[in-house]
This record gives C-alpha cells, structure tokens and sequence, in this order.
C-alpha cells in the first residue's frame, strides 16, 4: 500500500518591515484611538471623577470645611430610617410617572398634528419650541408669578368667570405645590419630545401612508400599523432621556417651591442639595444622589431591554 503525499505551496509571508512609526500612521484603528482620547479624557475629567468622588464621600462624614473620614453605611443607615427622604423618594417617583406620560401623550399628539399640511407649520414648530428654549431659571420665576397667592393670573381668571370665590394657594397646599411643579416641568418638557418624535414622522416613507389608504386603512390604522411600529426606537430614545431629565430635576422645583411645603416637593435631587451643601452634610448630601443611580440605571435598562425585544420580535441581530 502506498501513500500519496500532496503537499501544498507555501504561502510567500511578506512581513511589514516599515518603521513602527509609520505602520501606526496608517493604521485606522490607532488614529481612531487618538481621535477618542479627547472625548475620552473630558468624559473622565467631568463625569467619572466627579461621580466616583461621589460615591466615595457617601461613605464618608465629610463636611464642609472638615475632611471626613470613612463610616462605611452610616449614612445609608440613618436615611433609611429618614422619614423627610423616603416621603422625597415618593415624590420623585410621582413627578417623574406622571409628567413624563403626559410630556409623552401630549408630544406625540403635536408630533401627529405638525406631520400634516397645514398653513403657518414652521411658525407653529417655533412657538412649541420656545418653552424649551426658554433659560429654566426664567420659566419658574414666570411660573411664581402665575402661581402667586394673591396676584395669580389663574386664581385672577376663575373669580371673574365665577368658579371661585378666594385665590388658590396653588404653593402653599401641598397638593396643589405638586400639581403645580410638574405641571410647570410638562410645559418644559413637552417641545423636547414633540420635535424629536416629529423628526422621526418625517423619516417614514409616505408611500407606505399611500399605500395604507388606497387599501381603506383609517388614520389609527395607519399609526398603529405604520407610524408606531417605525417610530418605537425614536420612542425608547425620547423617553429614556425623558424620564432621566425629569426624575433629576432641580432647577425649576428648587427655584419654585425650594422643597416646600412642609416637604411636599422634595425631590431627591433638591434634598440632596439641601442636605449636602445648605445644611454643610457633604456625606450625607452625596449618599442621597448616590441613591438616585439605581432608579437611573434601572430607567436605562428597561429602555434597552425594551429595545433588544423589538429587534428580535422584528428578526433583527441584537448587535
């Protein structure tokens, strides 16, 4: 028996004997490396540094003016039996539920109704976006004036057309003061969602609508099997920094109500500031924003989450 060898030509290995400098200049991955490291370094010096510090000083009973040293869950511990940040973790959840559903409900209205024909669209675009584009600060000193105890245009309003009979404390009753804040935060917040969802309308090819209507589909058939379908990436995106925005909010609770009454709007981003820089609690301030990491991360993972089971409802790689 005999055995028939084949052999394969060798492959001729030319080896890379440029400088090294000069390899590295043409490779795309090293370039793109160095093009990263700006964004990288000001990623690092503004939000991972500031962030870690954070978590470090809750850790701590550090104070202004002393350093602290390390209590490990002190702080932790006594907010967990802190009646004042558990009624904050209640109105947080609460402003952050029921302004972002209205913000969502309201904008994708504006979105549908901006995606069709109809004269002055472009000076209408601009008068929904100018709450957005309004400086916060501003938006709730005009807010404090509409909410006003005794010249409140609202309470001004009612007593004329006879609904009322005295002005409403709309920021010294503490149902009112909620409804008032995240209504103020909805009048914010709406433009944002609006302008983006109409930016996703405009992507959808109209002959799909044509198409759609030529066979007898109505204008919610059209969304619900058309627009909806093509629109829920936008959606996941707009939402997702919608509720981060709102369930962080400070500037205009803070510049409105300052946490009162008696509490009633204390988010935790207010509490903390009250807390960490106020009463001079560094510790105990950052403990509360650390606290805060949770929710966000838990808002962002069912986004994704959110998102991953569409692209495999849809057949799609989850790259």
């Amino acid at each position: 028996m005999t055995t028939i060898q084949t052999s394969m030509p060798a492959r001729a290995v030319h080896a890379d004997t440029r400088p090294l400098w000069d390899r590295l200049r043409t490779n795309r991955n090293w370039l793109a490396l160095w093009f990263m490291l700006p964004a990288a370094a000001f990623l690092i010096l503004f939000l991972a540094y500031p962030l870690g510090l954070g978590i470090w000083m809750s850790f701590t009973d550090e104070r202004i003016g002393r350093t602290g040293v390390f209590v490990g869950l002190e702080n932790y511990e006594w907010l967990w039996s802190d009646s004042i940040f558990w009624l904050s973790v209640f109105n947080t959840l609460l402003y952050t539920i029921i302004a972002s559903a209205i913000k969502f409900a309201i904008g994708l209205y504006l979105a549908l109704l901006l995606n069709r024909h109809m004269p002055f669209k472009a000076m209408i675009r601009a008068i929904v976006l100018i709450p957005f584009i309004v400086p916060t600060v501003l938006s709730a000193i005009a807010f404090w004036w509409i909410y006003d105890a005794q010249f409140s245009i609202i309470s001004w309003s009612l007593i004329k057309l006879g609904l009322i009979t005295q002005n409403i404390n709309f920021l010294g009753d503490t149902d009112w003061a909620r409804a008032s804040v995240i209504f103020a935060n909805i009048w914010r917040g709406v433009p944002f969602v609006a302008i983006t969802l109409l930016a996703g309308l405009q992507t959808v090819s109209p002959s799909l609508y044509e198409a759609a209507t030529l066979d007898g589909a109505t204008d919610w058939q059209r969304f619900r099997y058309i627009a909806y379908p093509l629109l829920t990436p936008i959606i996941a995106v707009v939402m997702t920094f919608s509720v981060l925005f709102t369930f962080t909010d400070f500037q205009l609770v803070w510049a409105l109500t300052r946490g009162g009454p008696v509490n009633a709007t204390h988010l935790m981003a207010t509490l903390s500031y009250q807390r960490g820089i106020l009463s001079g609690r560094l510790g105990e301030g950052a403990a509360i924003a650390t606290a805060m990491i949770p929710f966000l991360l838990a808002a962002i993972a069912i986004s994704w989450f959110g998102m991953q089971r569409r692209k495999w409802q849809q057949g799609s790689d989850n790259d």
